[in-house]
């Protein structure tokens, strides 16, 4: 999936909001008030919650160790920094984005 295909994809799900609280540069999805996806803290990735704990994130990214890699200190919350390179299945990639969306609601 490409950045423009993942904004599209996080703003149809129910009850997303497009936000900017790190200025223009880093959308921040967010339902019920909570973030699922930011986009735009480094180029051509996105961030997302790939697990409740910092454990279950690092075994999503030890799936794609080349393409996934903890995200600063929210890591230990479970969220992952995901280059946007093709390497990760867009089949996969939208079931990341469908559980961090989840998650968010829940």
């Amino acid at each position: 999936m490409t950045r423009d295909e993942v904004i599209a994809w996080c703003l149809a799900q129910p009850g997303a909001v497009e936000t900017y609280p790190f200025g223009e540069h880093v959308l921040v999805v967010k339902v019920t008030g909570k973030a699922f996806a930011y986009i735009g803290f480094a180029e051509n990735s996105i961030a997302l919650r790939c697990g409740v704990t910092a454990e279950e994130a690092a075994a999503v990214r030890a799936r794609h160790p080349d393409a996934m890699r903890p995200m600063g200190y929210q890591s230990r919350h479970g969220w992952n920094t995901i280059t946007l390179d093709s390497s990760i299945p867009d089949a996969e990639l939208q079931e990341l984005l469908a559980a961090s969306y989840d998650h968010a609601r829940s």
